[in-house]
């Protein structure tokens, strides 16, 4: 098991050498640090905890100071532990960058949903209304609220509540490039949460779907020695002199005919 923490970014898309349109999402991913290595003996689990994202000092408070002097860093400002993995392949302060993944590895990413509020239960849980007219006064309500026994509302009513802002995990994901240079993760399709919100990817539970690596179009600007910019050269060669060729046909014939013309003349 292994996984990083990342900040989603926003959507967009991307296109395949041979055509298709991928929609991604595209995860900033700061080098994650290894805060604490929890072992069976201490801690009654083996977890590694990860810190990304630094955090002000000031904004600081010194339990958060000493949690991370004693991995040799600053304070982050998301953790997560991650169960599952051999401990002893990580040291106390190490650094785990986006390259931990590569492309075609299948992922789960879990984030926090955009929260909606105090929300009715049609919008809530996609119920529908009553009548809108003919003296109906049932339009947007709960409906029924059980039987007449026993006298309360059963366990499990569907009712307004508070609606979204809770952990939702988004299963067997792509992951359709990984930049360490420019720290990012391009994911194929959606993630929960807003823009620059927290997300956690890691390997996928249920990894029995598997996914081919896809090559994508760069659009990168080609070198001065390219084979399209040698044909563009080649083409304008030729063109300038086909053009010379014409220049030269043209004084040749203005010549001839002012040599006529004088011999006409003369006679």
């Amino acid at each position: 098991m292994k996984g990083i923490l990342g900040r989603k970014v926003g959507m967009t898309e991307v296109f395949t050498t041979d055509g298709k349109l991928i929609p991604v999402t595209v995860i900033e991913v700061e080098p994650n640090v290894v805060t604490q290595i929890k072992t069976t003996e201490k801690d009654g689990y083996e977890a590694i905890q990860l810190g990304a994202f630094d955090k002000k000092e000031s904004s600081s408070n010194n339990p958060e100071k000493g949690h991370a002097k004693k991995a040799g860093t600053s304070p982050k400002r998301f953790l997560r532990e991650i169960r599952g993995v051999d401990t002893s392949s990580y040291t106390l302060g190490q650094v785990i960058e986006a390259d931990v993944f590569s492309k075609g590895d299948t992922v789960d990413v879990t984030g926090t949903s955009k929260g909606k509020g105090f929300q009715g239960v049609i919008k809530r849980w996609n119920q529908s209304r009553g009548p809108e007219t003919h003296g109906s006064t049932y339009h947007r309500r709960v409906g029924s609220l059980g039987t007449m026994r026993p006298m309360r509302v059963l366990k499990g009513k569907k009712l307004p509540g508070h609606m979204g802002n809770e952990q939702i995990t988004i299963q067997n994901l792509m992951i359709v490039d990984v930049d360490k240079e420019n720290k990012y993760i391009l994911v194929s399709g959606n993630v929960p949460g807003p823009k620059m919100s927290f997300v956690f990817i890691r390997d996928a539970i249920k990894g029995s779907k598997e996914f081919d690596k896809v090559e994508l179009i760069s659009y990168e600007d080609t070198n001065e020695s390219s084979p399209v910019n040698e044909v563009v050269n080649n083409e304008t060669v030729v063109e300038e002199t086909n053009e010379v060729v014409k220049n030269e046909t043209n004084e040749t014939e203005v010549e001839t005919t002012e040599e006529a013309t004088n011999e006409e003349v003369s006679e």
